[in-house]
């Protein structure tokens, strides 16, 4: 408990600094923890500290931490590549959709959402490309089709879109990228103002993403620790292992 909480009041001092140095209210960046392949009980440790939005990148393991947690009161969030046969299970949650990146999942998440009587909050995930400018690298949407998917998941009556999330490219300055992210942010809300989140930055870069503007950071190893990997050194997730 004692190394979380020492870790937890860094992390809020870092990006307290890094609003403050960018004027701006520290109040309008939410802090993410990201608790994936970390026991439940770190996690009610953590949120016996004060903090209450959590994520995970495997929905196995976030039915499975939210059914170990049920008097906790928490807010899941999902920031890994979501299956369409996942998105109900997910959605009944109540957790928010970071990686949204295709209109086939957007409709799975809003039958579900229609179904629950609840709205699905969603974000759509953009790939930010890397050093050349190619795509596919960490997950997400051309950044070309953004604000045609945003259009269709705002059309969605389960859905209710918040805005946009992204990884930054590897062999990269992030600043650039989370620049990109930002302007590409303000575009999406031009059409749906309610779109006002930008979820970027993690342990190493949250600094930058701040500066660009991003309302949710997603910290883990500056939380919990350095992750041993997966049981079998199992690569699917690869492209999330680094929301740290």
């Amino acid at each position: 408990m004692a190394g979380l909480e020492e870790n937890l009041l860094a992390v809020r001092a870092r990006i307290s600094d890094a609003a403050r140095a960018a004027g701006r209210d520290p109040a309008t960046v939410a802090l993410l923890a990201v608790s994936k392949t970390w026991p439940a009980a770190d996690v009610r440790a953590l949120a016996a500290l004060g903090q209450h939005d959590f994520g995970e990148n495997r929905a196995q393991e976030l039915l499975q931490k939210a059914g170990e947690l049920p008097d906790v009161d928490l807010r899941w969030h999902f920031v890994g590549q979501l299956q369409r046969n996942k998105a109900a299970a997910v959605a009944r949650l109540g957790a928010v959709v970071h990686s949204v990146d295709r209109t086939s999942l957007a409709q799975a998440l809003g039958r579900a959402g229609e179904g629950s009587g609840r709205l699905v909050d969603v974000l759509l995930q953009v790939d930010l490309g890397g050093p050349e400018g190619e795509l596919g690298r960490r997950g997400g949407a051309d950044p070309a089709s953004v604000p045609e998917l945003a259009d269709a998941v705002a059309q969605l009556p389960g859905l209710r879109l918040r805005g946009l999330m992204a990884v930054a490219p590897r062999g990269e300055e992030p600043r650039p990228a989370f620049d990109r992210l930002a302007a590409l942010a303000a575009r999406v809300r031009e059409d749906h103002p309610g779109a006002v989140e930008i979820s970027a930055g993690m342990s190493g870069d949250l600094e930058e993403a701040i500066a660009a503007g991003a309302t949710i950071v997603r910290v883990g190893t500056a939380l919990f620790g350095d992750r041993p990997l997966p049981c079998g050194g199992d690569r699917a997730h690869q492209p999330h292992e680094s929301h740290r």
